[in-house]
Formats: C-alpha cells, structure tokens, sequence
C-alpha cells in the first residue's frame, strides 16, 4: 500500500467534505493519547506478514479506474537487522492521457518501522534514490521532463514513519476502540516530519469491490490543526488495509480499495 499520500494516494471522506473549524471537527486530543515516535517500545511492526495485493483508485462517484498498483511485502535481512522490503509496481491511467507506469521499492526496519531506504522510477524519466539514516536523508533524484540529476541532503528536525504508509502504524501499535495515537510521518517532498493523531473510531463495515467485510475505521489527523487527511479501514491480517478515503482540494474523495492477490500467502 506504500505510497506518497501526496502523490499517488492514499484515501478520503464524502464528496464535498470541507474542513470544520477544530472545535467542530473533534473533541481536544485524549490526556491518554499513546505518543509514538520512530524506535518507540509501544509500537511493533512485525504484526505484518509477508504478503501480495492489489490497490485500485477512484475519484469520488466514479467506477472509472484512475491508478491501480501491487504490493509485496517481504522480510529480510540487513547486517543482522531484520527489515522489511516493500516492493510498488503500478500504473496510472490519466483520462485521454498516456499511460504512466512507476516502480517503488522501499525498506523499512522490520520492527520498529524506520525508513531505511527509498527508490522510485517512473516510466515518465523522473526517479528518486534515497537512504535514511536516522533524521538524515541522503541521495539523488531527477524531475521527469528533466535532464539534471540533483543531490539530495536533508535534515529533518525528527525521525518520521514514511507517511505514504502511514495506515501501518495504528496497527503496530495496536487497535482498540477509543485509542488515540500521535506519530511523526515523512515523505521525500518534506524537509520537516508532521505530526498525525490516529482516532480508532471502532468496528465497521466497508464494501470492498464487492464483498462486505468488517473492519476497523481510524481516522488520520494533521496534528497542528485538526484537518482530516485520511479515513482507513484496516484488518490484523492480509492486505491489512482494505479500504481508505483521502479529502481532495476540490472537494472530491479518492477512494482506494485494497485486496488480497490470490496464492499470495507465504510462510
């Protein structure tokens, strides 16, 4: 599912939806809210299982397919470290448009979530090529349409989770109904982590391409001002998040449906 939330994905509320003043939108955050920063004990995320599926993305109402990708989780070794290696491959379908195909492949470490590395091409020309190393970021990367190759070196003022997967972290911390966690997230067009709350709102019911399946919905929060950015729908088991919703400038929803890819279970 690993994505930029900025970019490609990552889901949304009702058409329409526009942002409430704070007092409006939710009540102040918890005094038993769990703060969760990058190597955190509280959180672990080797509750996820190596695994296949397949994300489809629609705007609003429309049944038309806008972009879909696959995931595959695996773990693996580094020196030692146990990591995770999350590899992206996906298309987007612009309307009367040329197709763009993309690839992202991404390594975390496996239990505490910490972006280690980060490589993303695009049939377009453009690619980034980047490694983590606690709160420095360091690589190359090139604008599609672009000849120059550009070095990159960044330091940010917190280690964050990559918040084009940040629907990983309420279930590594664990999901309960009522429970509020804030966590820094970071994307490679961010010089700063953003803080997040998660809201685990409870059990509900989403249809996914068809089937009704029962999970549990936990809203994403900006931090410093309360806006929705994102509503998931996650499971303890494969593909872990099978439904999300993302509130667009515009005022529409991407919607973002997530499957398992059948045979995909592994040992």
């Amino acid at each position: 599912m690993r994505l930029d939330l900025r970019s490609f994905r990552r889901f949304l509320p009702a058409a329409g939806f526009v942002a409430l003043p704070l007092s409006a939108q939710s009540p102040s955050t918890p005094r038993d809210t769990i703060r969760i920063e990058v190597g955190s004990p509280a959180l672990d995320g080797r509750v996820y299982k190596p695994h296949a599926a397949r994300v489809r993305v629609r705007i609003g109402d429309s049944s038309r397919v806008t972009s879909s990708w696959t995931n595959e989780l695996t773990i693996g070794d580094s020196a030692g470290r146990t990591v995770m290696h999350w590899v992206t491959k996906g298309t987007q379908y612009p309307a009367g448009g040329r197709e763009v195909t993309w690839e992202l492949r991404q390594t975390y470490d496996a239990r505490t979530l910490a972006p280690i590395r980060y490589s993303q091409t695009s049939s377009a020309g453009g690619f980034q090529h980047l490694t983590v190393t606690d709160r420095r970021v360091r690589g190359t990367k090139r604008v599609a349409g672009d000849t120059a190759v550009q070095q990159v070196d960044v330091t940010l003022d917190r280690p964050g989770f990559f918040a084009g997967a940040s629907d990983l972290v309420p279930l590594a911390v664990g999901l309960k109904e009522g429970a509020v966690m804030t966590a820094p997230v970071w994307s490679p067009a961010m010089t700063k982590a953003e803080g997040r709350i998660f809201s685990v709102l409870g059990k509900a019911t989403v249809d996914v391409e068809g089937t009704s399946v029962e999970s549990w919905k936990v809203e994403e929060r900006r931090e410093s001002d309360r806006v929705l950015l994102a509503t998931w729908y996650l499971l303890d088991k494969s593909p872990y998040m099978v439904y999300g919703e993302v509130p667009l400038p515009n005022g529409q929803v991407r919607r973002m449906t997530e499957v398992e890819i059948p045979g995909s279970t592994r040992p």
